[in-house]
This record gives C-alpha cells, structure tokens and sequence, in this order.
C-alpha cells in the first residue's frame, strides 16, 4: 500500500458519511486523531470532505486550495489558530465552495482569514492584490467562486479579521472580529460581489467594516458594529481595481460609539465615525441605529476623482452624534430622509436633499464634528474577546459553499430597537 493510502485510512470513516446523493458532505478528517496538524489534514482532504478540529492550540497558517472543503472546530472558543505576531495568515482559501466555521484566528500579521482568488502566495501575505496597492490582475486572478465563514472569533490580527477580496458568492455570518490593525471585515474588489455580510459583531478595530471597490447585490445586514474607531466604511478607490464602488445595501445595524481609544491607529486617522460613504454610488442605508459618534453618524463625501452619488440614507435612527447627517459632497442625487436627526451639515439637509424631491439643487457643503483623534495601541494588546456562541451540532455533516448567499430580504431587518440588540433576520 503507498503511503498516500496509508494516509487516507487514517481518515475518521467509522463518522463519516459517503459521497452519495444522501451524504454529499464526504468524509470527516480529524485533528489530531487523524493527523497532527491542520494543514495536514486538508492536505489529504478531498473535494467535500470536512476538516473537524478537537480543542487545542494549532500554531500554524492553513493554505486550503481545494474546492468545497469544510474546516470547523469542534468548539469555537478552544480551537484556537495562534499566529503568534510572526505568522503572517491564518487561514487563507482559495479553493471554490469552502468554509471555515466555528474556531479562533489571532495574532497573525496579515490576516485572520483571507477568501481570494488571488493564488499567488506572495500577492497573499502582501494582502491587497500586490505591493503598495497595485491594482488586482482580475484576468490573471479570476474572482473566488463561494466561500463562508460562519462563527469564526478573528481577532488581533494585523489588517484584516476576516477579509474577502477578489472573492464572490459568499457570506460572513455570526462571526466577531476585533483588534484589526485595518478592519474587523473586509469586503473588496469584486463585481458583481454576490455576498452576504449578517449578524455579525465588529468591535475594538481601526475600522468595524470597510467596503471598497464592492459592488452589486451585496447586503450588509443586522450586524453589531460598536466601539471603533470609525464604524462602516464604503469607498471607491483607484489604487485598487474594480473602482468605483456601487449598489451595496446597508441595514438593520446598530453602529454605536465608534470613539475608542483601546484601538489601532486608523491609517487616514479617522475617528468618530459611524457610516461614511468616500465616493460609493447608489448604496442603500436604512433602518439602521446610528449613535454615539463623536464626529458624524452618516457622511458622505467625495474623495478625488470619484463623486459620491445615487445614495439613499432613509428611515435611520441617527441621535447624539457629533453631526448626525453629514453631506460633504456636491453631487445633487444623494438623498436623506426620515433619519430623526438632531443635527444636519448643511442645516436642513433633510428637507432640501429629501428622497421623494422632484429636483435638488447643488447645496453648500457640509462638515462633521471636529474630532481629536486619541494615540491608539499596538494590534496585538487589543483586549481579547470573550467566549462566542459556538456551533450547536459540530458533528453536523459539513455544508460547502454552494448557490451563496441565496435570497436575500433586507426588510427581514428591522430598526434595532437597542445598541445591544442581538441580530435578527436569519
């Protein structure tokens, strides 16, 4: 027998369901029963088959480039990839339809887990698509075709929790990302984006959740975002491919408090910001409780080259922020209406830039309130988080990400009625 069969015995079969129309999941790989190390086990993994991860300390990054391979810990909080601060990803997958479920990522230097179709290992640990921005090949690097990563805790990792670029039909759910030197979770350079981003909590990062150069039926829904330093961000950038962004839906979140100090340093140095749009086109925000930022709840601005249009701010909660609603930008087709403000830049923006207005005229443009922002700390002296909600069954036979994210309702989001409201709508 060669030792790839030897190999393969080693697997969990007496558990392990076969690849027939009842059991499409294949067979259950386990560490450390079956192999010592993760990427070990995904080595031998086939197509379908899932990797399921006892409690343990796994110091190491896990390459998995096979299509619909499922990786998940048995418990979320005990099945920890530690990087070390010398690592420089946890988990990076370029393999269509695969997942990562139920574990902890930290102390990378890059990031926690990376979903691209980027396969050049380089361009990986670079983490933008190449050195200092160079725009993504996307003919070279054709978008990843279905991902997931559902209850991944991803924190004090050094640009990304969980980072999704080059990457389509997908979703992030129920996951928490913190002490992102960058973000908590990131969403670029993809088009149509086909993603789902829900029922997530993003705290204690340089920025909760950055969307750039991401467009079409893309939805970030009923998501915790408190306690950065700026909240949401959706940009268009030339320094990345795909630019500009456009058609994001953002609703049902509670954007809450995004004033802390016991954070990276922003790169930009923002700071007390809950949602703001740099040159994004036709994005939705709705319903969503938007509180407690010192400098705006919602601003759109324009950064150069790209002017931010077509954008609908509606039926928002927006209170004690630094300015609630906030327009910077001098395209006339962004609309705000029914966000409960106390405070609007320019002074009755509401009323002259309303959503059901037959025309608007130009308006002069208005500011956030000035903030200063505080020295921030070191990404890997974040405070840890504490325990997540893990899987209820990890025994489950493994789901690939297939036909993602599927129908979407964003109605299914309603206004959060608190900060700390628990996210509904899945």
């Amino acid at each position: 027998m060669t030792a790839a069969a030897l190999a393969l015995t080693g697997c969990s079969s007496a558990t392990a369901p076969s690849s027939d129309a009842h059991h499409p999941d294949g067979t259950v790989v386990r560490v450390p029963q079956d192999f010592p190390s993760v990427q070990k086990a995904v080595d031998v993994a086939r197509e379908g088959d899932t990797v399921l991860v006892s409690p343990g300390t796994y110091r190491e990054s896990v390459r998995i480039t096979k299509p619909r391979i499922v990786l998940r810990g048995t418990d979320r909080n005990t099945v920890v990839l530690d990087g070390g601060v010398r690592l420089v990803n946890g988990v990076t997958v370029t393999g269509p339809g695969s997942v990562v479920e139920n574990l902890t990522v930290h102390g990378y230097l890059a990031n926690g887990v990376l979903f691209t179709g980027v396969t050049d290992e380089k361009l990986q640990q670079r983490g933008a698509g190449g050195s200092a921005y160079n725009p993504l090949d996307t003919t070279r690097f054709p978008a990843l075709q279905g991902f997931r990563a559902t209850r991944v805790t991803a924190y004090d990792n050094g640009l990304y929790g969980i980072y999704a670029f080059d990457a389509r039909a997908g979703i992030v759910e129920d996951s928490y990302a913190s002490g992102g030197a960058d973000s908590g979770i990131y969403v670029g350079q993809c088009k149509p984006c086909d993603t789902l981003v829900r029922g997530n909590t993003v705290e204690r990062n340089a920025v909760g959740i950055e969307i750039t150069n991401a467009s079409d039926n893309l939805h970030f829904l009923g998501n915790r975002v408190v306690g950065n330093r700026v909240g949401v961000t959706v940009n268009s950038n030339d320094l990345e491919a795909l630019a500009p962004q456009h058609g994001a839906v953002i609703a049902g979140n509670s954007v809450t408090d995004n004033n802390a100090s016991d954070t990276p340093e922003q790169a930009d140095g923002g700071f007390g910001i809950g949602i703001g749009i740099g040159g994004g086109t036709a994005n939705r925000v709705e319903r969503n409780l938007v509180r407690g930022n010192r400098s705006a709840g919602v601003i759109i601005t324009d950064p150069p080259g790209h002017p931010a249009g077509a954008n609908r701010i509606q039926g928002n909660r927006t209170e004690g922020n630094g300015a609630d609603l906030v327009l910077a930008s001098a395209d006339t087709g962004n609309c705000f209406s029914g966000n409960q403000p106390a405070t609007q830049s320019p002074d009755g923006l509401e009323s002259l830039a309303a959503c059901d207005a037959q025309s608007r005229s130009p308006l002069t443009a208005g500011r956030a309130a000035p903030v200063q922002a505080p020295p921030g700390i070191p990404f890997n002296q974040v405070q840890a988080p504490p325990a997540q909600p893990s899987l209820p069954d990890p025994d489950a036979p493994g789901r690939p990400a297939t036909d993602l994210p599927g129908p979407v309702d964003p109605d299914a989001y309603p206004l959060p009625a608190t900060a700390d409201a628990v996210p509904t709508g899945h």
